[in-house]
């Protein structure tokens, strides 16, 4: 594996995304062979250290911007880990739908539909906390 150089950087990156994503999941991802931790390395002190804990951009809008790159670019396993994590996040459905109306202009209607699709379906999850202002 290759060295951490600095383990203030993992810290500061495993506890932000525990916090975004969840134990279950971190714990779950945790990789057992050496690709697999060299690769948890790079995305535990890449985006979530270096770029999820700058100070310029809160949570929710993260959150949110993550959820749209992800519906975009047709990231269906990612896009349901950051659904999630963008209502633990405090988003609501409401905004999440927004974001996924968005993607339907600008990124074609059917990253819209399958975004919804999957939002309705996080949504109806009884593990799911959903903040007011959801949709109905």
């Amino acid at each position: 594996m290759g060295e951490i150089v600095d383990s203030s950087e993992w810290d500061t990156g495993d506890r932000i995304r525990r916090e975004v994503l969840g134990d279950d999941y971190v714990d779950g991802a945790s990789s057992q062979w050496e690709g697999g931790r060299t690769l948890e390395d790079l995305v535990v002190r890449f985006p979530w250290a270096g770029v999820w804990s700058r100070p310029n951009l809160d949570r929710r809008t993260r959150s949110l911007i993550t959820v749209g790159i992800l519906a975009a670019t047709n990231r269906n396993h990612e896009l349901e880990l950051h659904i999630r994590g963008a209502l633990r996040n405090g988003c609501t459905v409401d905004e999440l739908v927004e974001v996924a109306l968005h993607c339907a202009v600008y990124s074609g209607v059917p990253s819209g539909i399958d975004t919804v699709r999957m939002i309705r379906r996080i949504r109806s999850d009884s593990s799911s906390t959903i903040r007011q202002g959801e949709s109905e």
